[in-house]
């Protein structure tokens, strides 16, 4: 069996996926729409935002200048918002030091994000004058500061004692007329006592934005969505925000309930309490607590509220492999050394193909619509000492089975190293995880949203099938499993 007879029966298969799923609409309302635009070009205002700039309101990982009665003038550098989906981060090592010289486009930090660590370069000149936040330091909020940058290497010594309390918050700073900082900063201050005022974004008006999960979890627990405050994107309302509302009406219940256990408690008792609080490992403990990194955090997140809001459909077939592999060695063995082609290229061109000639099947569920991607972008699932991360190979409908073959091993590579750029992991229309090389015949992958299906790899074995013209009457194949997990509001069976 070729190549193509591989990527025919995989389109096969996405073709009877498309066929077991009911319809589904693929309109856009207006009002949708307006709201695509409008958060694409909030994502897009983010990303130029690490520019420092003066005039504008300070947005993630901005410098903000302002001058002191105590200090020079000078510059907070905040936690800086690499990826989209990013809240928080960890600092991880420090490429500068106090007093070193900064030029445009050097590597400040290094930042643990939501998805990897990865490099943050500053885009302006100046001297490191203070590090706030150590190597090391965990959960920063976005914007949190974690620098000082001057423009005079004189000015350094002046931070050596700076603390923030002292110098007063950037938010207070003066700003010019021209700046909506301090409507950013009222908001910002505002928010732990009008959770609404913080949630006026997610609602534009009257209308309040939340995920479906969010809504539903809000009506299971009782939650009203108008006290919520939103995390995701232009702060719009998802499962984490409402578990965590949940989770601190609990404590603060459990707290009212236990002072008033205290208020008549023996005196020995609140000790006792105290010390059972935050009891300390014995020695002896047959177990080990490793700290969830912000990687392992949204890895759980999404693979929860995948399987538990994407409707799954599974589909299993058996493949030939036998020409393939005579086709692979051959081109390893014309290749002399340049390249060598893995059974999972072959795989990432098949189902390039077949994507290509089902292309109801590549396609990613958007909530309000359906969007259906003009090239096959394939994300292809690699293991990391922090965890899965799904490099995309993009365009690989138009690419050969050498550059496919280039591009994973590349990407794959600084994957594992930590130094793949947000676009080389987020986005995509397509995955695929192969665990053939452990051994595993088969799987049951977890659909990637918001991709419509994924395709699981099985190790390839051999097989004994009937062939009439063998001496014995048989002989043995090499035959690959893969299965297909579909997302039923998406894939039409039909097609």
């Amino acid at each position: 069996m070729s190549a193509t007879s591989v990527s025919s029966q995989l389109a096969r298969l996405l073709s009877r996926s498309a066929r077991l799923a009911t319809p589904a609409t693929a309109r856009m309302s207006a009002r949708a729409s307006a709201r695509h635009i409008s958060t694409t070009r909030a994502v897009a205002r983010s990303a130029a935002g690490l520019r420092v700039n003066n005039t504008v309101a300070p947005v993630s990982g901005l410098a903000r200048q302002y001058s002191s009665k105590s200090y020079p003038d000078h510059q907070l550098v905040g936690m800086p918002a690499l990826s989209p989906t990013m809240t928080q981060g960890n600092v991880g090592q420090w490429q500068k030091s106090v007093g070193d010289k900064i030029e445009p486009g050097d590597v400040l930090v290094e930042i643990e994000t939501d998805k990897a660590q990865m490099d943050f370069e500053f885009q302006e000149e100046g001297y490191l004058a203070k590090i706030l936040a150590p190597t090391g330091t965990k959960d920063l909020k976005i914007d949190t500061p974690v620098a000082i940058i001057v423009e005079n290497e004189a000015d350094v010594a002046a931070f050596a004692d700076f603390s923030l309390d002292q110098a007063g918050s950037p938010a207070s700073a003066p700003a010019p007329a021209s700046s909506p900082a301090p409507v950013e900063s009222a908001k910002a201050a505002a928010a732990p006592a009008a959770p609404a005022q913080t949630f006026q974004t997610a609602a534009e008006g009257d209308r309040i934005f939340a995920s479906p999960l969010a809504k539903t979890l809000a009506r299971e627990k009782g939650i009203d969505l108008a006290q919520v405050s939103g995390s995701g994107p232009r702060g719009r309302i998802v499962k984490s925000d409402i578990e965590g509302f949940a989770a601190s009406k609990a404590a603060a219940t459990s707290t009212a309930a236990s002072a008033k256990s205290v208020e008549t408690a023996s005196a020995p008792a609140p000790a006792a309490k105290k010390a059972a609080a935050a009891p300390a490992p014995a020695a002896s403990a047959g177990f080990t607590d490793t700290p969830v990194t912000n990687m392992r955090k949204v890895i759980a997140s999404r693979l929860t509220e995948a399987k538990s809001t994407i409707p799954h459909y599974y589909l299993t077939q058996n493949i030939k492999m036998d020409n393939v592999n005579k086709l692979r060695q051959s081109l390893n063995t014309a290749a002399n050394g340049a390249y060598k082609l893995s059974v999972n290229d072959f795989v990432i061109k098949a189902a390039a193909s077949a994507l290509r000639d089902v292309p109801d099947v590549n396609s990613s569920w958007q909530g309000e619509f359906i969007r259906q991607h003009h090239h096959a972008d394939i994300a292809v699932a690699a293991a990391t000492p922090a965890g899965l991360i799904t490099p995309i190979v993009k365009t690989c409908d138009a690419k050969g089975l050498r550059a496919i073959s280039s591009d994973v091993r590349d990407l794959v590579a600084r994957a594992r190293a930590n130094k793949l750029k947000p676009e080389e992991f987020q986005g995509g229309s397509f995955t695929i995880s192969n665990l053939g090389m452990y051994g595993i015949t088969s799987f049951s992958a977890i659909i990637n949203p918001p991709h419509a299906a994924i395709l699981s790899v099985g190790s390839t074995e051999p097989q004994l099938v009937i062939d009439p013209t063998a001496e014995k009457g048989f002989k043995s194949v090499d035959v690959m499993s893969v299965q297909l997990s579909a997302d039923h509001r998406v894939v039409d069976g039909a097609t």
